[in-house]
């Protein structure tokens, strides 16, 4: 993942997986554990990333208490 955390807020830029693990739920765990960090931690993810940006829109109750919107 590409991140970065300014005033409390982790913007994330990009999911990546190595090819070979594509569709086997990697990206799903890495976004797993970047909610738990921001648990945490009480900051808000700023979802940049297309992945993790369409994941937030699909699944919008499982992420509202760390999803940035502003």
């Amino acid at each position: 993942m590409s991140l970065a955390m300014t005033g409390g807020r982790l913007a994330v830029f990009h999911t990546e997986v190595f090819p070979e693990f594509e569709g086997k739920g990697f990206a799903k765990l890495l976004l797993n554990e970047l909610v738990r960090y921001a648990i945490e931690k009480n900051v808000k993810i700023v979802p940049l990333c297309p992945y993790v940006n369409a994941q937030f829109r699909r699944h919008p109750s499982e992420y509202e208490s760390v999803w940035s919107k502003d």
